[in-house]
């Protein structure tokens, strides 16, 4: 059993996946940054403020919190609507940062394989034998 665990650790590829999930984990930091400090101003300056969490509908009347104050349930789209911006901006830094490094690496070279011709002459071949 032993055997067994350490091929699924050198063939699973887990060290590969621990590396990318590392990389990952200290990348999310400089992406939320970037949206946060640079992309989310501009869309303070286009919309007026960077947070709409502040909007909701209210449904009326009044409950008591954890705490024992009153507060008025309501439907806050506003908090959601910040989240979604923030994910949608962080999709699209992700994009344009996966889209300019794949432009930067050089072209893949796609391995020849066999031609049409020389596998109708190998199954031929392969049938004449039986």
């Amino acid at each position: 059993m032993m055997q067994e665990f350490k091929d699924f650790v050198n063939k699973g590829g887990v060290f590969e996946a621990a590396v990318g999930l590392i990389m990952a984990l200290a990348f999310a930091p400089v992406v939320t940054g970037l949206v946060d400090h640079m992309i989310m101003p501009i869309v303070a300056r286009i919309f007026g403020k960077p947070d709409f969490s502040d909007l909701k509908i209210g449904l009326g009347g009044s409950t008591e919190d954890a705490d024992g104050n009153l507060v008025e349930p309501a439907i806050e789209y506003g908090a959601w609507l910040t989240i979604l911006i923030g994910f949608l901006m962080i999709a699209l830094v992700i994009f344009m940062l996966v889209r300019m490094y794949n432009k930067s690496q050089p072209p893949a070279e796609e391995e020849a394989g066999p031609s049409a011709e020389d596998l109708l002459t190998e199954i031929r071949d392969s049938l004449a034998r039986s």
